[in-house]
């Protein structure tokens, strides 16, 4: 929803892009902000806690296509416009309160539509008594038409398969009535779905509103999103990384997969089994399977033997000498 902190966030900043930049561009510079700052990556990190937070706004707004048309039109305002509602001594009302107030509605719930290339006396002079308000069934009637109803913010939780294949659920409004809902597959946390015509109704026969649901989506124990890609961390043991083997993978809601595991494959090498990531009508990801060398926690006296035995016929080599020798710039 349109709110005062569109006047004074510059999304486009907060993602790094200009204000031509194309969706594919914001799309691409919002999952590389992410990985750098997601929680996950950043465990006990407020500042990066907060700064994914601000990335994941910006992006949900640039990204939809009428959410981004608001911004910029409201944005070309100027960054010193302000509109202050009459307020209590607790504080003065802003940009919401003025909109939410005027559509019966609280503030920071009701969507105003700005008609670009519309006239700004038009869009504030009802607003201060010289606009199109007084008509006989009240409300605001723009360029003669009849008001749209207000829009209505919710949110759900879902688990973390019916947020990767799609699903149908069925919500429920504040009025007790049931509302089914189709999860497209591949929405992702945080991400907003417009159901058109599902928010309030008009007061006066007019278009109703939409409903805007939030999307929060509970991790998963083995499987996490990467873009259209499903990650997964596999352990292997230090034979199999050493002199290679074929192994199995576990895949999102169906049977495990075999992979082959080369001679000599070090711990972070990432193996791709194609197309067993998310599946949506913009394309199919990738399965991508971690390798985790695991190391035995205990040997016993002739195993740890056999071990410095084998260790003394290895190269007398330093793996970590290229890494210092780059470190020192």
């Amino acid at each position: 929803m349109a709110s005062q902190d569109w006047f004074d966030k510059d999304f486009y900043q907060v993602l790094g892009v200009s204000k031509d930049a194309s969706d594919a561009d914001i799309k691409k510079a919002y999952r590389k902000l992410a990985r750098t700052y997601h929680p996950d990556q950043n465990p006990g990190d407020a500042a990066a806690e907060s700064k994914f937070k601000e990335i994941s706004e910006a992006h949900s707004v640039l990204s939809d296509a009428e959410e981004r048309k608001e911004y910029d039109a409201i944005r070309a305002m100027g960054s010193g416009a302000r509109f202050t509602a009459p307020g209590g001594a607790g504080g003065a009302g802003g940009f919401e309160d003025v909109f939410g107030t005027m559509f019966g509605g609280p503030g920071g719930r009701t969507r105003y539509t700005y008609q670009q290339g519309g006239d700004y006396d038009d869009l504030l002079g009802g607003l201060f008594g010289g606009g199109r308000f007084g008509q006989p069934t009240g409300g605001y009637r723009g360029f003669g038409g009849p008001t749209r109803g207000r829009d209505v913010v919710a949110s759900t939780t879902l688990d973390f398969i019916t947020a990767t294949k799609g699903d149908q659920i069925t919500l429920q409004t504040a009025d007790g009535r049931p509302l089914t809902v189709r999860i497209p597959a591949g929405v992702a946390d945080g991400q907003k779905i417009k159901l058109r015509g599902k928010g309030h109704p008009s007061p006066d026969g007019g278009e109703a509103g939409d409903l805007i649901l939030t999307v929060n989506v509970r991790k998963h124990p083995v499987f996490e999103r990467d873009g259209l890609n499903l990650r997964v961390t596999v352990p292997v043991t230090f034979a199999e990384a050493a002199l290679g083997a074929t192994i199995q993978v576990p895949t999102l809601g169906g049977d495990p997969v075999k992979l082959k595991v080369a001679p000599g494959t070090p711990s972070g090498r990432v193996l791709r089994v194609k197309g067993r990531g998310v599946e949506t009508s913009k394309g199919t990801g990738d399965l991508l399977a971690v390798v985790q060398v695991a190391v035995p926690s205990h040997l016993s006296k002739d195993a740890e033997e056999k071990l410095k035995a084998f260790v003394s016929e290895l190269p007398d080599e330093n793996p970590r000498d290229d890494l210092l020798t780059r470190a020192k710039g």
